[in-house]
């Protein structure tokens, strides 16, 4: 089944273009360290709940929109390998991401379930 990551990202909606951009430049580095596929959906329907909602869980502001991605990898030895890698390759330091890293949420999952 393999190991996905999960994450949610606010956003601004002037800076759509920018972030696919973004995303589409990192792919064939994550391609190239074994990530087998990646989504990248724009929010287009998310209401707000009355407990909690994927607005509130990224404190999404005027303007803005949620953005919910996952990348699938073949297992998480892999996915750990991956981002070893790239966290000591001093090319990405300084990188300027086209969100606010501070309000994204991400996490690895393991599959229980694919139909």
């Amino acid at each position: 089944m393999g190991y996905v990551d999960g994450f949610l990202i606010p956003v601004e909606n002037s800076r759509k273009d920018e972030y696919r951009a973004h995303e589409q430049k990192w792919w064939p580095s994550f391609r190239d360290k074994g990530a087998k596929a990646m989504t990248v959906c724009w929010g287009d329907d998310v209401p707000e709940g009355k407990l909690t909602d994927f607005r509130r869980a990224v404190d999404l502001k005027e303007g803005e929109s949620v953005v919910f991605c996952w990348m699938v990898w073949p297992d998480k030895a892999t996915r750990d390998k991956a981002y070893a890698a790239m966290m000591a390759d001093t090319s990405m330091e300084g990188m300027e991401m086209p969100f606010d890293g501070k309000r994204m949420i991400w996490g690895g999952f393991q599959p229980i379930l694919e139909v």
